[in-house]
């Protein structure tokens, strides 16, 4: 079977397309061809040693797909062959794809593979982060740093579907156009404008009541100065490939929090709330409130260049792979 292989993984860290055993299905488990996979960020951070959980090598890489079931193990209760899924699960760019069934989600006939691979860890992250942790309400401030990424264009949505007014941040003019295209109330492009300037002009100089930050580096340490009375931080990644400092008597003096989000982590340990934020996000993408904007399609085989075209920061919202 074909997958995305990672060999080595650190500074000098490098994978390639090999072939590897069928997986099979255990108890509890699935095995899903793969009709679809999306490429996520931490991909690329798992090659060159940076994310939080890095399996031993060699793994398969990639982290999102959908497809249909192909075999299922002992004791699953809520699949059968042939059904239409979508999921997270370590492993994900393979012709076949295993996963427990925790991880695994029934996907709408209205919804095709394509979106079906983009939105369970993207647009999870985005609901799970807005709704459960910054707990987001109408008629609220929404300021989203990279609007125009795979989880940040999809924040703009999700952010406008809860009945908020979004602010859309985004380091250039092409992106600044996809972030309004994705609904957002107004757009900030950092090629020509001061971030701390604008986001003060834009709330009348009261700040935000939310940042979510999938960027970190300079972006974060000008937004953090600019949240409201009350206000949250939500911290979910680092794309900039800086972990910023955050000066401790800013919460303090203006009353805010700082929340993380780890999406990941939530689908394990509160599985239950992970099966309803993900129903919950395909029945907004059924009404057409979110869609995944897709940059480009490429082959497995191609899945290198793929991941080199999201570490040059050329990547538009998300990278579908198919097998």
């Amino acid at each position: 079977m074909k997958a995305y292989v990672c060999k080595r993984s650190g500074s000098d860290g490098y994978a390639e397309i090999d072939n590897v055993a069928e997986p099979k299905a255990g108890a509890g488990e699935l095995v899903v061809d793969a009709r679809a996979m999306s490429a996520n960020f931490p991909d690329m951070l798992q090659v060159k040693g940076l994310y939080q959980q890095i399996p031993s090598t060699p793994f398969v890489l990639g982290m999102e797909y959908a497809g249909i079931v192909a075999s299922v193990g002992e004791g699953v209760a809520n699949f059968a062959v042939g059904d239409r899924v979508a999921g997270m699960t370590q492993g994900a760019f393979a012709e076949r794809v295993w996963t427990p069934e925790w991880t695994c989600y029934p996907l709408p006939e209205t919804i095709d593979f394509e979106q079906g691979a983009c939105l369970t860890l993207a647009g999870g992250t985005a609901l799970y982060a807005l709704k459960y942790r910054g707990t987001l309400q109408p008629g609220e401030t929404l300021a989203v740093l990279g609007a125009s990424g795979g989880t940040g264009s999809l924040a703009v949505q999700v952010g406008r579907a809860l009945g908020a007014r979004v602010i859309a941040i985004c380091s250039n003019t092409e992106k600044a156009e996809v972030a309004g295209n994705a609904g957002a109330h107004e757009v900030i492009d950092l090629s020509n404008e001061d971030l701390s300037d604008a986001l003060k002009s834009h709330t009348d100089n009261r700040g935000v009541d939310v940042l979510y930050d999938p960027v970190g580096g300079e972006a974060f340490s000008a937004a953090c100065r600019r949240i409201a009375w009350n206000g949250r931080i939500l911290t979910v990644g680092y794309a900039a490939g800086t972990i910023p400092d955050l000066p401790i008597n800013l919460p303090l003096i203006k009353g805010y929090s700082l929340v993380g989000v780890h999406w990941a982590a939530a689908v394990v340990k509160e599985s239950a709330l992970a099966k309803r934020i993900v129903a919950e996000l395909f029945a907004l993408a059924e009404k057409g409130a979110v869609t995944a904007h897709v940059d480009s399609r490429w082959r497995l085989d191609d899945a290198p260049a793929a991941l080199e075209k999201m570490s040059d920061r050329k990547v538009i919202g998300k990278l579908v792979l198919k097998a």
